[in-house]
């Protein structure tokens, strides 16, 4: 009979779920090697550290089972009634799940029955901006900021900043910047303002907002460091 912590049975099953949570997480590379180099009883204490904090944070969020039911019914559903509200929602679901690219078709079928919401320009901007396709981006967010340039807490204005910067019109990049700037304090922002003043020669302004965002982690609670790796580690590259 295999041990629990063995390399058999339950142990070859816990190093499979910390392998698998670590690929589709990235999170610090240190527990890689915990993973590895300790076997089962690495896995285990990955699991405990970062997958069940992760799971209680998102214990508000769409349980994963559920999720995929509903884009189930959801995709059955636009075959029968191919109405902007369904894909809508099923592309809100795809974008909960990390699918830019479904989530962007579905926001594509969603305006081509339907321009008036604001919301769905900016969903379908987020996907872009994931998926590289900057150009849709600053399209869909000039919709989004000429009719509130304040959107989701000015995140909507610091996206536009980006893209922008990202297409190559970088006067009108960092003009948007200054203004986002006023009204955005988010991770996110402040890495990719940092970007964009980097690649204009500004190094010691680009060093001075990455530094803000890795003075904010001390005060970040697990969750949220955990949430917002992405820009912690980008901020550190440019510091």
């Amino acid at each position: 009979m295999f041990s629990p912590f063995g390399y058999g049975g339950i142990g070859l099953i816990l190093i499979a779920i910390a392998l698998v949570d670590f690929i589709r997480r990235k999170p610090d590379t240190y527990w890689l090697f915990i993973i590895i180099f300790l076997g089962p009883i690495g896995s285990a204490i990955y699991i405990f550290m970062e997958m069940v904090p992760s799971l209680r944070a998102n214990r508000g969020q769409i349980a994963w089972l559920e999720r995929r039911r509903r884009i189930s019914r959801l995709e059955l559903e636009t075959r029968e009634n191919p109405t902007a509200g369904n894909f809508e929602e099923l592309g809100m679901l795809y974008l909960d799940a990390g699918d830019f690219a479904r989530a962007k078709k579905a926001y594509d079928e969603a305006l081509a029955r339907r321009t008036d919401s604001v919301d769905t320009f900016y969903r379908r901007a987020i996907c872009a901006t994931e998926l590289g396709d900057f150009q849709t981006a600053v399209s869909d967010l000039e919709q989004v900021v000429r009719k509130d340039i304040n959107y989701d807490f000015g995140r909507a204005l610091g996206l536009y900043a980006n893209a922008l910067y990202k297409t190559g019109d970088t006067e009108h990049a960092g003009a948007v910047f200054g203004e986002a700037a006023k009204i955005n304090s988010s991770s996110e922002f402040m890495v990719q303002y940092a970007d964009f003043l980097g690649s204009q020669g500004r190094k010691d302004e680009s060093r001075e907002w990455a530094k803000r965002v890795l003075e904010k982690r001390a005060l970040m609670p697990d969750y949220q460091r955990r949430r917002e790796r992405r820009w912690l580690r980008r901020a550190a590259e440019l510091q």
